[in-house]
């Protein structure tokens, strides 16, 4: 069986990574003032953000995006060291 290539659109790829930082600096700022992207209590707005941080940080070449920021990297620390999360992970849950 013959393997496709994937053909990747190279605008859209800086398009969606001018939007991601647009994003975090958003999370930045309201990051400075809470724990957590909701307040101060880990809710859904946090857990909806592990597996493609996961994957952006752990795949690909972009987790500086995350880590220049200190309140994003701080929080992605906290987040993604939950003993929930890395059960996941140790489980083959880690998206890819």
């Amino acid at each position: 069986m013959k393997e496709k290539k994937l053909k990747f659109d190279k605008a859209q790829i800086e398009k969606s990574e001018r939007d991601l930082i647009n994003v975090l600096e958003v999370y930045e700022q309201r990051l400075s003032k809470n724990r957590f992207l909701a307040g101060e209590e880990f809710t859904l707005a946090d857990l909806s953000h592990l597996p493609n941080s996961h994957y952006i940080i752990n795949k690909t070449d972009r987790g500086y995006l995350f880590s220049d920021r200190k309140n994003v990297s701080r929080w992605w620390k906290e987040i993604s060291n939950r003993p929930s999360w890395k059960k996941v992970l140790s489980s083959g849950g880690n998206s890819n």
